[in-house]
């Protein structure tokens, strides 16, 4: 069975990795400090998924989402509970990408910026929603003559 590890760009390592702590939950599981003192990679655990937080190294064409201008890419974290995950998150500097709401697939969600330009979606299950009825709602929502 594969597991998915993510690997995050970001200005400043120690603070990225203190800010998904706090705003996120993440634990911290390992740190690679190079021998003049800056942090290489810091590695965190998010509800069994590895994140690990590294610094821009553009000789190596690691940038971060701020040296393109955004991102494209948006993480998505299953909450026990949005409106707190949100509250937290905002309380720690994220700013708001698209409101939280009831969305017509099922899931409270809403999507954040973190203080280092990644997009994070906060999402809690809150009913089951028959296919048909999703696709019947994404037509409606997406389609060309939509005035939404």
């Amino acid at each position: 069975m594969a597991h998915m590890a993510i690997h995050l760009v970001v200005t400043d390592p120690v603070r990225a990795a203190a800010w998904y702590t706090e705003a996120l939950g993440a634990q911290e599981t390992n740190r690679i400090t190079l021998p003049d003192g800056r942090t290489l990679t810091v590695e965190l655990s998010l509800d069994g998924t590895v994140l690990a937080v590294a610094g821009e190294m553009p000789a190596l064409g690691m940038r971060s989402p701020a040296s393109f201008g955004g991102t494209s890419a948006a993480l998505h974290v299953s909450v026990p509970d949005a409106d707190a995950a949100w509250a937290r998150a905002l309380q720690a500097g994220a700013e708001v990408f698209e409101p939280l709401h009831d969305a017509f697939w099922g899931d409270r969600t809403g999507q954040i910026l973190d203080p280092f330009g990644h997009r994070w979606a906060l999402d809690q299950h809150v009913r089951d929603v028959p296919h048909d009825e999703v696709v019947a709602q994404a037509a409606e929502l997406f389609s060309e003559t939509s005035t939404a």
